[in-house]
């Protein structure tokens, strides 16, 4: 595995970090990013980390399934994780490598980018929590489906292009607090997919050096374009994102006894009596 190359010049610049500051933690947006060339981030090098990943923490299939396709539904490509990162850019394909901070190079790479961002986060939301990074390749064309993801996440883009389409968090008119109930006891990230959902789209295009800020749980797809695309996401939890999974889990728990609980208020300080229930209940095991 190649060694981590030390990043010599600040990755995000201070525009950036101001335009980060106005809209985090609950609008997407565009930002900008200078992270270089880097040997952990070549398609060889990308490849023996997909090789040496537990099956777990790769995936992988055709790039052309549908926007809201179901997670059973989804095809394999009949590749290796290790044939389809080094054919990408012939063979439609999508591969995601997940929590690479597992491997000690890549998470001084992730370490040394979130520091950069200590400064902005940590006086809103507090704490960076359960760092973790995810590499997406990506073929000529493909789309990452309808879904949404736990994490704050900033997204920098390396090599191609897309365009990530984003919806509000915790509007329900894009995902009805069912499929939040539903991903936070288990369930898959993908969502159902109505193509009225498309003139409330927020599109925001990606080159090489942009990246995109996505709050927590905001809906989105990902749609690449005609070249072979790599992007780094860098993702940290917070207290806030964990009360709001035990708000929706405690949800959950309450439909299953037949009442139809409202949407936890956005701002998850708002749901603190029931995050606190739910863990008590938990530490009971009144609870699953």
């Amino acid at each position: 595995m190649t060694a981590h190359q030390p990043i010599t010049r600040p990755v995000f610049p201070p525009e950036t970090l101001a335009t980060m500051a106005a809209l985090y933690p609950l609008q997407a947006g565009l930002l900008h990013h200078h992270l270089p060339d880097h040997p952990l981030l070549s398609i060889e090098a990308l490849a023996q980390l997909g090789e040496g990943l537990p099956a777990s923490e790769v995936e992988f299939n055709p790039g052309n399934v549908p926007i809201g396709i179901r997670p059973e539904d989804i095809p394999a490509n009949g590749l290796s994780i290790g044939e389809t990162i080094r054919t990408i850019d012939s063979n439609g394909s999508w591969a995601v490598l997940k929590n690479i901070e597992n491997v000690p190079a890549y998470r001084t790479l992730l370490m040394d980018l979130l520091g950069e961002l200590r400064s902005v986060v940590e006086p809103q939301t507090g704490a960076m929590l359960t760092p973790q990074g995810f590499v997406f390749i990506s073929s000529p064309g493909s789309i990452t489906p309808f879904h949404f993801d736990p994490e704050h996440n900033i997204l920098l883009q390396l090599r191609g292009t897309k365009v990530m389409n984003v919806w509000p968090s915790g509007d329900e008119r894009f995902a009805h607090r069912r499929e939040h109930e539903r991903y936070h006891t288990g369930g898959h990230r993908n969502l159902p997919w109505d193509e009225t959902y498309r003139e409330n789209a927020q599109q925001v295009p990606l080159g090489p050096g942009d990246a995109v800020l996505m709050p927590v749980m905001a809906p989105h797809f990902v749609t690449n374009g005609d070249a072979p695309s790599i992007s780094l996401s860098i993702t940290w939890r917070s207290e806030w994102s964990y009360r709001e999974s035990e708000a929706h889990a405690a949800n959950a728990a309450l439909r299953r006894i037949g009442l139809d609980p409202a949407m936890p208020p956005r701002w998850p300080s708002h749901a603190r009596v029931k995050t606190v229930a739910w863990r008590i209940a938990r530490k009971l095991r009144l609870v699953e």
